[in-house]
C-alpha cells in the first residue's frame, strides 16, 4: 500500500484537478448554466440527517444485495460517465478492471472513449450498457446488439438528454468533443469538426447525432429490438416514474445527469422518495448524483433506493492514480457505507429503513 493515499473522495478531487488540463477537468466536473443543480446534488445530502439506533450487535455487517437477479457485495455501482481517456490513457478499460476487482457492476457509457469490445474483453464482470437515442435508429440498434452479443446484461436508456444542456464551462473552453469510438464506421459525422462561433464542438456533435424527438414510443421500440432488461435513467417525477412502470421497463434511475442538463432541476436525493412511492415496488429504483460519502449512500437506501450509482468520484480516482485510484475510491465508499451502517445499527441492507433518516421535509412537518 502506498503511503499518503487520499482518505476520501474530496482529496481525490483535489488531486484530479491538479492532474488534468483545465478543459478536461471542467468537462468532468462542470454542470449546466448557474450550476445550481450541480451544487444542490451534494448540498441536499448535507441537509438529510441520519437517525442511528444503538445497542444492536453490529459485529457482522452484510452489505450484499442484488439487482436484476445479479448478486453484488454492496449496493454501490459505477455510473455511466463519458470519455474516461480524458482522465487516464487507459480510459474505460481501467475503470472496468477497477469495478471488476470490487465485484461491482459498471455501466459503460455511450460516450465511452474505449470500444465496447475492448471493455468486454478487459475482464470478467457484470456490465450494463448506457444508450443515447441517435437520430438514426439503425445506429442505436447496432450499438445495443453489439453490447448484447458481448455479454452486457442490461440497457440503460438515458432519457433526460433530448438536447444538450448549456454547459457554460465547455462553451467558454471551446471543448473539443472526445472521439466516440463506438460510432466510428456507423456515422459519417466527424466529431472533430469545428464548432459554430461561441459554442463547443461537443454541442455541435450532440445536435448532429442525438434525437430530440425521443419519446415513450422509443422505449417500446427499444424493447422490440432486444431481450435485455431496460432501465430508464433521468426520472425525477412521480408522473414519469408511473409511466416507466406502465411502459414495462425493468428499473428506473433517479438522475438529473449530474446537474449537467436542466439547471434548477431537483437534487436527486430530494426527488428519490417521490419516485420510490410512485413505483410502489414494481421495479428497482436506483439513484445517482452527488454521492461523495458512504453516509450519502446510506441516506439513499433509507429513502428507498435499491442501489446507488457513483460517477464523478470514480473519474477523480482514475485521473489521480489510474486504475488503482478508481478501485480505491470504490473501496473507500464501501468501507464508509459499512461503517455508517454499523453506527446506525443496520446489520444488513434489508435493515436500512425510512426510520433511519430525517429529511428537511420531515423537520418542517414536525414544526407544523
Amino acid at each position: 500500500m502506498e503511503d499518503n493515499l487520499p482518505i476520501n473522495v474530496w482529496e481525490y478531487q483535489k488531486l484530479a484537478k491538479k492532474a488534468l488540463p483545465k478543459m478536461h477537468y471542467d468537462y468532468i466536473n462542470g454542470g449546466a448554466e448557474d450550476e445550481y443543480t450541480l451544487r444542490e446534488n451534494i448540498a441536499a445530502y448535507g441537509r438529510t440527517l441520519l437517525r442511528p439506533r444503538v445497542l444492536i450487535d453490529v459485529s457482522k455487517i452484510d452489505m450484499s444485495t442484488s439487482l436484476l437477479g445479479y448478486n453484488m457485495p454492496s449496493p454501490m455501482i459505477v455510473a455511466p460517465t463519458g470519455a474516461h481517456k480524458l482522465a487516464n490513457p487507459e480510459g474505460e478499460v481501467a475503470t472496468a478492471r477497477a469495478a471488476a476487482a470490487c465485484n461491482t457492476i459498471m455501466v459503460l457509457s455511450f460516450s465511452s472513449s474505449c470500444r465496447i469490445e475492448e471493455v468486454a474483453s478487459s475482464c470478467d464482470a457484470i456490465r450494463f450498457y448506457q444508450l443515447y437515442m441517435c437520430k438514426r435508429r439503425d445506429v442505436s440498434a447496432t450499438l445495443v446488439r453489439r453490447a448484447e452479443s458481448l455479454g452486457f446484461k442490461a440497457v440503460v436508456l438515458t432519457v433526460d438528454r433530448p438536447v444538450l444542456g448549456s454547459r457554460e464551462a465547455d462553451i467558454r473552453n471551446k471543448m473539443i468533443a472526445p472521439r466516440f469510438v463506438n460510432l466510428e464506421g456507423l456515422m459519417s459525422s466527424d466529431n472533430d469538426i469545428e464548432s459554430a462561433e461561441g459554442g463547443s464542438k461537443l454541442e455541435r456533435f450532440s445536435w448532429e447525432t442525438l434525437d430530440p424527438s425521443l419519446s415513450w414510443k422509443d422505449v417500446e421500440w427499444l424493447k422490440s429490438i432486444t431481450n435485455l432488461p431496460i432501465l430508464l435513467k433521468g426520472i425525477v417525477t412521480a408522473e414519469d416514474a408511473r409511466k416507466a412502470v406502465e411502459a414495462g421497463v425493468s428499473g428506473v434511475i433517479v438522475s438529473n445527469h449530474g446537474g449537467r442538463q436542466l439547471d434548477y432541476a431537483p437534487a436527486t436525493i430530494s426527488a428519490l422518495e417521490e419516485v420510490v412511492k410512485a413505483v410502489e415496488g414494481a421495479v428497482p429504483v436506483l439513484v445517482d448524483g452527488g454521492i461523495r460519502r458512504g453516509t450519502d449512500a446510506l441516506k439513499a437506501l433509507a429513502l428507498g433506493a435499491n442501489a446507488v450509482m457513483v460517477g464523478r468520484p470514480v473519474l477523480y480516482g482514475l485521473a489521480a492514480r489510474g486504475e488503482a485510484g478508481a478501485r480505491h475510491v470504490i473501496e473507500m465508499l464501501n468501507k464508509e457505507l459499512e461503517l455508517a451502517m454499523a453506527l446506525c445499527g443496520c446489520r444488513s441492507v434489508a435493515e436500512v429503513t425510512r426510520a433511519h433518516v430525517q429529511t428537511e421535509g420531515d423537520r418542517i412537518r414536525a414544526l407544523l
